[in-house]
């Protein structure tokens, strides 16, 4: 197939093309290669998709009509948009990017999916969204009206754009709400880098909350299975939605929403022992309280995925925290 990726430079956009390009698709991918974190490793992760036959790159913002306009001019069978500002707690600090990329430039991708008729969107949302509620596991099937930052605001606002698309315009969209991704070519933003980084440097680890904390950790391999098999299944409209008792993940238009996590939340402090384990060496922690606008933590349903595309992840943090630190001492030559 022919398929467009947005933020292919990015961490889950570069293994997105890689998996799409190994298995024979031609991939359009797109992305601004800003200074957010390091240009130098999603420079990197290019020079891997470059070497594909079958892969195109065109760099820009796609919060730009004209660019956007121009880069969805050839034909696309799919559009997966990974393109974002990430980051729970830049968004306090600097909200109007988070305007820009997830809001403005979400705009300009669905107008041109909606003009080319493309078959069908899958866009990336995230857990934040689930903000206050703390009903665990997390389910699609929840309200999620509650969000603790703006980035999850912004995110919960993509899925709300997505839908009136495709009820408006029959534009079929899938959110994949991510649950705290890890891995090889992973951000240098993210607790797995800083912390790895910090214990062969011998420098303390900022553990906040104490550690207490739990996350439903989810292997990148995990999550690029979940959205190239959402991708490659239209959304379709579910006949046996109600106005009455809707549901949030579902419609009577081609729209749905599916959790993509390990349903298998672990400490914090777990997660660091991990870590310890793989690099053989002990960190100095440094216990801070819990920062503003994270939740405490997070647990990811995954039924519903399970059930329409017939995929679960499975990858333990030890296995692939264990992989983690194997690219990094070879990338960083440490």
């Amino acid at each position: 197939m022919r398929v467009l990726v947005t933020g292919a430079a990015g961490f889950i956009g570069f293994h997105v093309c890689k998996y799409l390009l190994e298995r024979g698709d031609q991939v359009l991918g797109i992305d601004s290669v800003n200074d957010y974190y390091d240009p130098l490793i999603k420079r990197a992760r290019l020079s891997i998709l470059d070497a594909f036959e079958q892969f195109s790159f065109r760099e820009g913002n796609l919060a730009d009509e004209a660019f956007t306009q121009h880069a969805f001019d050839e034909p696309q069978d799919r559009v997966i948009h990974l393109a974002a500002q990430a980051g729970v707690r830049y968004s306090l600090v600097n909200p109007m990017a988070y305007v820009e990329s997830n809001i403005i430039a979400f705009t300009r991708v669905l107008e041109a999916c909606r003009h080319r008729e493309i078959a069908h969107l899958t866009y990336a949302s995230t857990s934040s969204v689930y903000g206050a509620n703390t009903s665990m596991p997390f389910s699609e099937h929840q309200g999620v009206d509650h969000p603790l930052q703006f980035y999850a605001a912004s995110k919960r606002a993509n899925e709300l754009m997505a839908h009136s698309y495709s009820h408006l315009f029959a534009l079929p969209t899938t959110g994949l709400r991510f649950f705290t991704v890890y891995g090889p070519w992973g951000r240098p933003d993210m607790a797995l880098f800083l912390f790895t980084r910090n214990i062969l440097e011998g420098k303390p680890i900022q553990v906040f909350n104490h550690g207490r904390h739990t996350r439903d950790f989810t292997y990148v391999a995990d999550i690029v299975e979940g959205v190239v098999r959402a991708s490659d299944q239209i959304a379709q409209a579910n006949p046996l939605w109600q106005s009455d008792d809707p549901d949030p993940a579902t419609s009577r238009a081609p729209f749905r929403i599916f959790n993509i996590g390990n349903n298998a939340p672990v400490s914090l402090i777990t997660y660091i022992e991990a870590i310890e384990q793989a690099l053989d060496r002990k960190a100095i922690q440094e216990h801070l309280p819990l920062q503003a606008g994270d939740v405490p933590d997070t647990f990811a349903d995954v039924s519903t995925l399970v059930e329409q595309v017939g995929y679960k992840p499975s990858t333990s943090v030890q296995v692939g925290v264990q992989r983690f630190v194997d690219w990094y001492r070879n990338y960083y030559k440490v």
